[in-house]
């Protein structure tokens, strides 16, 4: 024991091998291409979930521009839509659709938790955020996932937009998650008795 105590100084002093080196330098070069690699593979993966690109895998318009495929149905677009919806990705989800749809989407109404918006105009979420002048009307509320008078005021908003429809609207129902904190599980379905049907026309996300 003495004599490798005696040894080791000297071994930390001495130039390190060209062979030891050489091999340091590959293992830190293969660590920084896992590196990368992983990133590209997160960047993806984040980039497969955005809701634009996920609403877009949903949503078309034919070559003419005059009818909305929704999956595998076809809608008469004549500047009859409506649009309601609500979750946290639902505004990126609704600046998407208005996009599509154009002068088609007459209104919409849509409920987000409190400060997404704020979050996304700092992180410079441009392509998640409503053009100045959207027909999309966004209330937020629900701070901390818990319902308030802002969340009640949204969901009546929606309520009063989806009654004033007629047989020739079309109304796009958008949803950003369905995933409720284990502790409100069951409050939930005492309320409903059963998850909310979605409508056809909807999307998910």
């Amino acid at each position: 024991m003495a004599a490798a105590l005696q040894v080791l100084p000297r071994l930390a002093r001495a130039p390190l091998h060209p062979l030891l080196w050489r091999g340091s330098v590959a293992r830190l070069a293969s660590s920084m291409a896992l590196a990368e690699q992983a990133w590209q593979l997160f960047e993806s993966a984040v980039g497969a979930v955005l809701p634009g690109p996920m609403l877009h895998r949903a949503l078309s318009l034919d070559p003419s521009g005059r009818q909305l495929k929704v999956r595998d149905r076809s809608f008469q677009l004549k500047q009859n839509v409506y649009l309601v919806g609500f979750g946290k990705a639902v505004m990126g989800m609704a600046a998407a659709a208005e996009e599509l749809l154009g002068q088609h989407l007459v209104q919409g109404v849509i409920s987000i938790p409190k400060g997404i918006r704020a979050a996304m105009e700092r992180a410079g979420k441009q392509e998640m955020l409503l053009k100045p002048h959207s027909r999309v009307q966004v209330f937020e509320g629900a701070e901390d996932n818990l319902p308030d008078r802002d969340a009640l005021r949204a969901a009546l908003a929606i309520r009063q937009l989806a009654e004033g429809l007629t047989a020739d609207d079309l109304l796009l129902v958008l949803i950003s998650g369905w995933g409720t904190p284990a502790a409100h599980r069951d409050d939930r379905y005492q309320c409903h008795g059963h998850p909310p049907l979605v409508p056809a026309a909807s999307v998910m996300a």
